[in-house]
């Protein structure tokens, strides 16, 4: 099964991304996890990776889509992968298409999981971490007993300088500018699937699984 999930900021994503992972056995590809991972390697594609990223300029989509041959190739994936974040652009989407292709592979299911902008705006703009142990806390839906400090350890609660409205309401528009061609690229295949992200998190999960068999 290999899978590309789809969503906005403050979907859900990430965090359907992993169960399916765990539930399927599958692994999620984060571009940016492997990227890094290259890099440190320091495979071919790494080294090239590297080179872009020390002289400050973008790592191209060859690189990219290379970087997820290698990965796809290794024993984890033989069952297959999920995508998270990639591709962004209807030239990546045909550059990953080309790659699976020359390896007998292709993208099973394409889903994308739906947000309302103004609920989203909502749950990021209030949402905060704890410093010490990850944990998460929202100021409306999941409150900690005590202001700014974390349930589970005691540790001081932050909020990312780009969870801002003005900020949250570019990045989503930015994110609908980019897929959406990206998601009329997968509909004509016939692998596209939209799920609403709104419904309660094992809603969405149940929904999801019911789509992959």
């Amino acid at each position: 099964m290999n899978l590309i999930l789809m969503g906005p900021p403050g979907a859900g994503k990430g965090t359907q991304a992993r169960r399916i992972a765990e539930t399927y056995g599958v692994p999620q590809l984060s571009t940016g996890d492997m990227l890094r991972a290259a890099v440190k390697a320091g495979t071919e594609v790494g080294k090239k990776a590297k080179v872009a990223m020390d002289s400050g300029g973008l790592v191209t989509d060859d690189i990219v889509v290379g970087i997820i041959a290698d990965r796809i190739g290794e024993a984890d994936c033989a069952q297959g992968f999920i995508l998270d974040g990639f591709p962004r652009t209807v030239a990546q989407a045909k550059s990953l298409d080309a790659m699976l292709a020359e390896r007998g592979l292709k993208i099973d299911h394409v889903i994308d999981i739906t947000a309302d902008t103004e609920a989203l705006v909502s749950r990021i703009t209030g949402r905060s971490t704890c410093a010490k142990c990850g944990e998460g806390y929202h100021v409306e839906h999941k409150k900690p007993a005590a202001a700014g400090v974390c349930d589970k350890c005691g540790g001081t609660l932050t909020t990312r300088a780009d969870d801002n409205e003005e900020t949250v309401r570019n990045r989503l528009a930015v994110y609908h500018q980019q897929t959406a061609p990206v998601i009329d690229h997968y509909r004509h295949g016939g692998q596209f699937r939209a799920v609403d992200g709104m419904e309660q998190m094992d809603t969405v999960f149940t929904k999801l699984c019911a789509i992959l068999g």
